[in-house]
C-alpha cells in the first residue's frame, strides 16, 4: 500500500510539472488581457523570431490610411462584436493587440484577436467583417515605442527588413498595438510573417 501511494504521488507530481511547463505566461505588454500565444525562438539584433500558435482574428478592410477611416473600421468591429454577442456569441472586445495589416503598400486591414475557445458566428454573418483562422506561423517582430502611426509602421517595417537582411519589396506587414492611442506610453510591434518574405523573394 505504501509503495502504491508513493507511485501515485510521483505520477501526480509529474503531471503537475508537465501542465506547469505547458502553461503560457503572457508578457507584461499584454496588460493582463488575452493576447495570442507564442514561443520566443530567437533574439536577433533589432528583431525577435517568434512561433505563434494558430489563432482566430476578426478583420475588416480600412478604406484608407486616414485616421477617420481607421476610426470607422474600429467602430465597425466594435458594432460587430456587440451584435454577435447580443445574438448569443461571446466575442470579447478587450483583447490585445489591435493589428493593422498593410498589403502591397496600399491595402489596409484592421484585426482584433479572438481568444481560443471563443464561440464565433458563421463566417457569412457580416459582409464587412471576416473571421480569419491563421495557422501556426513563424513571425519576425520589431519592437518600438512612441505614438503609433502609419508612417512609423512603414519606417519600422523597413528597419526590420534591414535587420533580417531580406528584400521585403511589397511584403505584407502588420503593426500591432497594445495600448490605447491616448496611453502615456506605448509598446508597438511590427510583424512580418516568414512565409510572406519567402513569397516576395520568389515572386
Amino acid at each position: 500500500m505504501r509503495m502504491e501511494r508513493q507511485l501515485a504521488l510521483a505520477l501526480f507530481l509529474f503531471l503537475v510539472s508537465v501542465c506547469t511547463a505547458r502553461a503560457w505566461l503572457a508578457p507584461d505588454f499584454c496588460h493582463e488581457k488575452q493576447c495570442p500565444e507564442y514561443k520566443l525562438i530567437k533574439e536577433g539584433k533589432g528583431f525577435e523570431e517568434r512561433l505563434y500558435d494558430a489563432a482566430q482574428w476578426i478583420t475588416t478592410k480600412v478604406e484608407s490610411a486616414e485616421s477617420s477611416d481607421l476610426m470607422a473600421a474600429n467602430s465597425r468591429l466594435k458594432a460587430y462584436c456587440k451584435k454577435q454577442n447580443d445574438d448569443g456569441y461571446n466575442i470579447p472586445e478587450d483583447t490585445w493587440p489591435v493589428v493593422i495589416t498593410v498589403r502591397r503598400g496600399k491595402d489596409y486591414y484592421l484585426s482584433w484577436f479572438v481568444p481560443p475557445g471563443t464561440k464565433t458566428p458563421p463566417p457569412e454573418s457580416d459582409p464587412l467583417v471576416i473571421i480569419e483562422s491563421r495557422p501556426e506561423a513563424t513571425v519576425y517582430v520589431r519592437v518600438f515605442g512612441g505614438i503609433p502611426s502609419i508612417k512609423g509602421g512603414q519606417e519600422n517595417a523597413k528597419a526590420l527588413c534591414k535587420s533580417l537582411d531580406k528584400d521585403c519589396t511589397d511584403t505584407t506587414y502588420s503593426g500591432a498595438g497594445y495600448e490605447s492611442f491616448f496611453s502615456p506610453s506605448h509598446h508597438n510591434e511590427i510583424w512580418i510573417y516568414a512565409s510572406d518574405i519567402n513569397k516576395s523573394e520568389t515572386s
